[in-house]
C-alpha cells in the first residue's frame, strides 16, 4: 500500500473508532426508559431508589388501584420533571414505545406472568423478592430469562449489606472455626388486623388485584401492605421476611439449597386474623451446616432484644451474630469477652439498584448481585420449608432435577392452579 493510501485508511479507521467511543459514551449518559408495574409502597421504594441513582426516566406506570396510580405518577413527575403515562393493565404498559426496563413491585402472586411477558418483549427487569409465588413459577421465570438473555436483578437488597460482607470475611478467615450450626429468626408483633369483610375501595379493582390467585372476599388485612401474612397472596413471615436471612446465610456460607426440610408450627395467637403461622420452626439441611429458622408473632420475641432479627453462626472457636447493622463475636473460653462491631449499612436499596442499572448499560451480567438463578434457590428454599409444614412431612429436594423426591403429597404443593382465564407458565 502506498504511504498516502495507508495514511488515509488509518485516518478513516481512527475516525470510526473515535465515533464509536463517542457514541458509547453518549449512550452511557442517556437516560434509560423505565416502566413500573405495582405503584404502591414498595414499587415506589425501588423507583425512587432508581431516580436517586440517576440515569433513568420513568415513562410509564401501571397499577390496578387508581389512587396508587395517580399519586405515584404525581410523585414521579415531581421528582423527574416529566409525567409518565399511566395504565391499569400491565400489558398496555409493555407496549409503550421506547420502553427498555421494567420494575415489578407487585405482590408475588403476579410476578411470574409479568416477568415472563417482559422477557418475551426483550426488556431488562428489576423484580422484587420473592422471585415467585410457587416453585414451578420460579423455574419458568428462570427459563424465560435464560431464553431472552436479558439483564435481570431480583430485589434481595441485603446482598449489599456491609455487615453480611464482614460476617462472610470473618467466617472465611476462620475466626470462629468451622461452622457446625446456624440459627436465624425475626420475631415481631403485627399491627392491628382488620378482618372485616367489606367492599373494596372504589379505587381498587379487586378482581384484577387477585389476578391468577384465588379471589378471596375483600378485607383490609389481606390487601395493600397486609397481604404478606395471607397464604394465598404472600405465604407468610418466613417467605416474606425470613427469606432475607436465608438468602444471607446462603451468601455468607457459599451455599446452594438444602437437601431436606422439616417444619412445624401453627396459628395460636392470631387465629381468624391471619392464615399463615404465627409460630414456626423450620429445619433445613444445608450442605455445610444445618439451619434452624424460628419466628413468633406474639409474646416477647427474643428476651435479648438485639437478637430479635438476625443470624447466629455457631463455630468450633466461637459464635458470630449478625444483623443489618452489627456483628457480635463470642469467642470460646472462660475469660473471653464478646466483641461488638457496629457496621453502618448505607443505601442498600440504592446500591442494589445501581448495580442493576450498571449491568443494563454495560451488558455485563457477571456483575449482578442477584440473578434469577440465585434468587430461585433462596425463594425455593423457604417455599420448600413451608411445603414441609403444609404436607406435614419430611421433604427431600433434588437440586439436579429440581424436584421433590419420594413424596407425591408434598410435590403437589410445587404448583398452584391458576384462577379463571389465567394460565400457569
Amino acid at each position: 500500500m502506498e504511504r498516502r493510501g495507508f495514511i488515509k485508511t488509518a485516518a478513516v479507521g481512527s475516525a470510526a473508532m473515535a465515533t464509536a467511543i463517542s457514541v458509547q459514551a453518549a449512550d452511557q449518559k442517556r437516560k434509560l426508559k423505565v416502566g413500573l408495574v405495582g405503584a404502591g409502597w414498595y414499587g415506589m421504594v425501588i423507583t425512587k431508589a432508581a431516580l436517586t441513582v440517576g440515569g433513568v426516566e420513568v415513562i410509564a406506570i401501571c397499577d390496578v388501584d387508581s389512587v396508587h396510580l395517580n399519586d405515584s405518577a404525581a410523585e414521579v413527575t415531581k421528582l423527574q420533571g416529566t409525567r409518565p403515562q399511566v395504565f391499569k393493565d400491565y400489558r398496555d404498559l409493555l407496549d409503550v414505545k421506547g420502553l427498555e426496563v421494567l420494575f415489578i413491585g407487585t405482590p408475588p402472586h403476579w410476578h411470574a406472568l409479568m416477568f415472563i411477558a417482559a422477557c418475551e418483549k426483550g426488556l431488562d427487569i428489576y423484580c422484587e423478592k420473592p422471585l415467585a409465588y410457587d416453585i414451578l413459577e420460579g423455574l419458568a421465570m428462570v427459563k424465560a430469562s435464560q431464553k431472552a438473555g436479558n439483564i435481570v436483578q431480583i430485589g434481595f437488597q441485603r446482598r449489599q449489606s456491609a455487615a453480611f460482607a464482614k460476617a462472610k470475611a470473618l467466617i472465611d478467615s476462620g475466626t470462629i472455626g468451622e461452622v457446625h450450626q446456624i440459627a436465624a429468626q425475626i420475631n415481631y408483633i403485627p399491627g392491628n388486623q382488620d378482618t372485616t369483610i367489606q367492599p373494596p375501595p372504589a379505587s381498587l379493582d379487586w378482581e384484577a388485584w387477585c389476578g391468577p390467585a384465588p379471589k378471596l372476599e375483600y378485607r383490609p388485612n389481606i390487601a395493600h401492605k397486609a397481604w404478606r401474612l395471607e397464604k394465598q397472596y404472600g405465604n407468610g413471615h418466613l417467605v416474606d421476611w425470613g427469606i432475607h436471612l436465608i438468602d444471607g446465610i446462603r451468601l455468607i456460607m457459599d451455599e446452594t439449597m438444602p437437601t431436606e426440610f422439616y417444619t412445624r408450627g401453627g396459628i395460636h395467637e392470631w387465629k381468624n386474623k391471619i392464615t399463615t403461622p404465627d409460630t414456626l420452626t423450620a429445619n433445613m439441611a444445608f450442605r455445610k451446616a444445618p439451619v434452624v429458622w424460628q419466628h413468633r408473632l406474639w409474646g416477647t420475641g427474643d428476651p435479648v432484644k438485639e437478637f430479635n432479627n438476625g443470624i447466629f453462626f455457631h463455630g468450633e472457636k466461637g459464635t458470630l451474630f449478625t444483623n443489618d447493622s452489627k456483628i457480635i463475636l463470642y469467642p470460646t473460653g472462660k475469660d473471653t469477652k464478646p466483641e461488638e462491631m457496629v457496621i453502618q449499612n448505607v443505601a442498600m436499596q440504592e446500591n442494589h439498584m445501581e448495580n442493576f442499572l450498571k449491568a443494563v448499560r454495560t451488558r455485563e451480567k457477571h456483575i449482578l448481585r442477584c440473578t434469577p438463578e440465585d434468587a430461585f434457590q433462596s425463594t425455593a428454599t423457604v417455599q420448600l420449608a413451608m411445603i414441609a409444614l403444609d404436607s406435614n412431612s419430611l421433604v427431600q429436594w433434588d437440586s439436579t432435577k429440581n424436584e421433590i423426591t419420594g413424596n407425591k403429597a408434598a410435590s403437589m404443593w410445587m404448583k398452584r392452579e391458576y384462577r379463571g382465564p389465567y394460565k400457569h407458565p
